[in-house]
């Protein structure tokens, strides 16, 4: 079965290893830690704080800026993701314990569920 890497959690919380953009075939990206040459990458805001003390947003005295909040908001509605809640979650449990979360909530025998479009990909 497939395993989701902790190291494709960003900075905001976004789970990279469900994204469409990391699932998909053509254009593979490859996860915010790891897409520097990635143009999406290279002008992500949250990506490029400097306030930022540690590797997620929970370690910023504004967690969460306004910046988050939007892009929170957005995926709340669109995706039923919250980027927020994952960074609490990761801050309150660790990151193998959201790990694993991540895992029963994304993968099944069909593969990993993408949050975008809501296809399988293997």
């Amino acid at each position: 079965m497939e395993k989701i890497n902790k190291d494709l959690i960003a900075s905001c919380g976004m789970n990279c290893g469900v994204c469409r953009a990391y699932l998909r075939e053509k254009n593979h990206c490859p996860g915010c830690n790891y897409g520097p040459e990635m143009k999406s990458c290279l002008h992500c805001f949250i990506r490029q704080c400097d306030k930022r003390k540690g590797d997620f947003c929970f370690s910023c005295a504004e967690f969460p800026c306004q910046k988050l909040k939007h892009l929170d908001k957005r995926y709340r509605t669109k995706y039923d993701m919250s980027e927020i809640g994952n960074l609490e979650n990761i801050r309150d449990n660790g990151i193998e314990k959201f790990v694993e979360s991540q895992e029963k909530k994304y993968i099944s025998f069909r593969g990993i569920k993408c949050v975008h479009d809501k296809k399988y990909y293997k």
